[in-house]
């Protein structure tokens, strides 16, 4: 009798601490598969499935493609999940299909870009930082630097989100500001900008948007031309914290991509079960990331965390 009581009552005890259904999420996100930013959001995204025991499905086009984009989204509303997360590069083109997931009662939390579009489109809030603002900032860091005459390497022209640091760059720079187009090919993106060093001697700036892809190579571009040019990035990797120790490059703007994935899953789960939400968007960034802390980082950046 004393054994069956206690097996009975491990059988409770087992049933109240397990979930009564697992949560369905799914993320779809702009990001290219080549571009490491967003294998870190992927792993913020990752950890909190298995911190919460939340089911995530992550899917993301293979290239900047809004069409793809759109599609993979419509997917995910057919399969009708708990919780929708997606980025919104161009509020245009994935609009509708945002819009036809909030009509079919599905939560919407928007990642990294969007977040100037994202409530009007029925999101729950935003999980990322202001594109102009963190680039108007940049720009008043680097000509407080001395900086005169700057490129904007953008190597996703097209991108909303990126196209507004270009602009709040400007603003903030208020020297001459020109933005250099190239693709997100690391090679392609050195090449450019040793050819811009080479046309124009007055270049003293380079504000590149992703660390891997514009950053690191325009760190490598400035030190094959010789010239004393201020390197600075959104985003971080290693190697370009690296360069900041180094005195290679001034900084970094680090928006913490890792939080947008793993706060986002966090939200919808709970959510899903107890029907909390945050009352507004969570700003992960920016943060200025200069010499002082760059060192500090370079572990964690490595480990895709930072």
């Amino acid at each position: 009798m004393n054994r069956f009581v206690k097996g009975a009552l491990t059988a409770v005890a087992v049933a109240v601490a397990a979930p009564a259904i697992a949560q369905d999420i799914v993320v779809v996100a702009h990001g290219q598969a080549n571009d490491p930013f967003w294998s870190v959001v992927k792993n913020g995204v990752e950890e909190a499935g298995r911190d919460t025991g939340v089911n995530v499905d992550y899917r993301s086009p293979e290239t900047f493609d809004m069409v793809a984009m759109s599609q993979l989204i419509d997917a995910a509303v057919n399969q009708e999940p708990d919780g929708l997360i997606v980025s919104i590069p161009d509020a245009d083109a994935l609009g509708p299909s945002i819009e036809r997931a909030v009509a079919a009662g599905i939560p919407v939390i928007s990642i990294n870009s969007g977040s100037d579009v994202s409530k009007g489109l029925g999101a729950l809030l935003h999980v990322g930082q202001d594109e102009y603002d963190a680039g108007k900032a940049a720009g008043e860091k680097l000509a407080a630097m001395g900086g005169s005459n700057a490129i904007c390497v953008n190597q996703e022209v097209g991108n909303v989100a990126l196209d507004l640091r270009c602009e709040g760059f400007a603003a903030g720079f208020g020297g001459t500001s020109t933005v250099l187009p190239t693709s997100n090919d690391p090679a392609e993106v050195q090449a450019k900008v040793s050819a811009a060093l080479a046309s124009d001697d007055a270049i003293d700036t380079i504000m590149a948007l992703g660390a891997s892809t514009a950053g690191e190579p325009s760190v490598a571009a400035v030190k094959a031309s010789g010239r004393d040019v201020q390197v600075a990035t959104f985003d971080m990797s290693a190697p370009f914290l690296q360069s900041i120790v180094d005195g290679d490059a001034a900084f970094a703007i680090d928006q913490q991509q890792f939080l947008q994935g793993y706060l986002s899953v966090n939200f919808l789960g709970l959510h899903a079960k107890y029907g909390l939400m945050p009352g507004g968007n969570v700003p992960s960034g920016p943060n200025l990331i200069t010499a002082d802390k760059a060192a500090q980082v370079v572990d964690l950046s490595a480990k895709g965390i930072r």
